[in-house]
């Protein structure tokens, strides 16, 4: 495969992206969700470049092939460090690498990268630049319309011009501002108001740039909504974690004109090998099965299937007969709608 045809296969997975989130989108995370998506782009949790290039820290860059397409997420400020850590994502298999500019928690922030990076788009565009010189994989950019009293009708066109001058062709933008003091990051994802338009103008302002959109979106048909308006991306965060069959189960045919449709009791069922190996490795089945909590959230049975799976599998012993016994709760269960 060529590296044209690789970044035309990437930037058609960008139509839809699970949003890189801390603690959430481990390998086994991404696993489940590609499943339940053979299109949707993946993303992993944010890396320092610090921990890879000072720390040696390279299992965390680990993934399942059966992942792609994946993107490493990057947090950083050294030009020099984040191309080393680009390097070595693109060594270990990654597709995208991914500069993080909207993280907005203290520990990011002390680290000189995350929504701070918003104050600084000359640095920025010089990590961008040394990045894109080490590495033949798309390196991207997520990013805030904004941070503190910035104005984002002044800041985000110059800093989207920054780093299109330095090299980056695909940009993913969480539609609200960040407040970098007053706010945890929590409330930097619910507080700060919502300004869809903005990020659709500059996709009129940058009509070469694919621009994805992220921010309060809850739904596919949300989704389409947002690339029928004319941009070229969704990234969904929270709603693809906590409801993923109904974000990704129907996301190929919907999104990417593909006969597919995925079925969450399949998925289940092929998750089960999975499991397996990972308990012969010496891990714990919690690890896996506390991502597959929301699989059939809002359908019968979801409760029963979310109990019997958070009492029972941080015991030592519990394997995949547990997540079995479960599956045969969500059968079973009469009412209408889960709770």
């Amino acid at each position: 495969m060529t590296k044209n045809t690789v970044k035309s296969n990437i930037s058609r997975s960008a139509r839809l992206s699970v949003a890189p989130m801390m603690d959430w989108t481990d390998k086994h995370c991404r696993y489940l969700h590609r499943l339940l998506s053979g299109e949707a782009l993946l993303y992993t949790e944010m890396v320092t470049a610090p921990a890879l290039v000072r720390g040696g820290a390279l299992h965390l860059l680990e993934f399942s092939p059966e992942e792609f397409p994946v993107a490493l997420q990057l947090g950083g400020s050294n030009p020099v460090e984040l191309a080393a850590a680009a390097r070595l994502g693109q060594a270990a298999g990654y597709d995208e690498i991914n500069l993080n500019c909207g993280c907005p928690s203290d520990r990011v922030q002390s680290g000189t990268f995350g929504a701070v990076l918003m104050k600084d788009p000359g640095r920025v565009a010089a990590c961008v630049a040394e990045m894109r010189a080490a590495v033949d994989v798309d390196v991207t950019v997520k990013c805030r319309i904004g941070v503190d009293d910035q104005d984002p009708e002044e800041v985000l066109p110059e800093f989207l011009a920054r780093i299109v001058a330095a090299g980056c062709e695909r940009v993913t933008i969480h539609a609200r501002k960040a407040w970098l003091q007053g706010l945890s990051p929590k409330e930097n994802r619910d507080i700060p108001p919502l300004d869809y338009d903005l990020v659709h103008r500059m996709k009129g302002l940058f009509p070469n740039l694919h621009i994805s959109i992220n921010g309060g979106v809850t739904s596919l048909e949300q989704a389409r909504t947002h690339l029928e308006g004319g941009l070229d991306g969704v990234m969904i965060g929270r709603a693809a974690y906590h409801q993923p069959a109904d974000i990704l189960s129907t996301a190929d045919r919907d999104i990417f004109g593909r006969d597919h449709v995925s079925d969450p009791v399949d998925v289940v069922h092929a998750m089960l090998p999975y499991i397996e190996a990972h308990l012969s490795a010496g891990g714990r089945l919690h690890q896996i099965s506390r991502h597959m909590l929301g699989l059939f959230a809002g359908r019968p049975g979801a409760r029963a299937w979310r109990r019997h799976l958070s009492e029972g599998a941080a015991r030592k012993q519990a394997g995949p007969e547990l997540v079995e016994a479960a599956l045969a709760l969500v059968a079973m269960q009469p009412e209408a709608r889960a709770g």
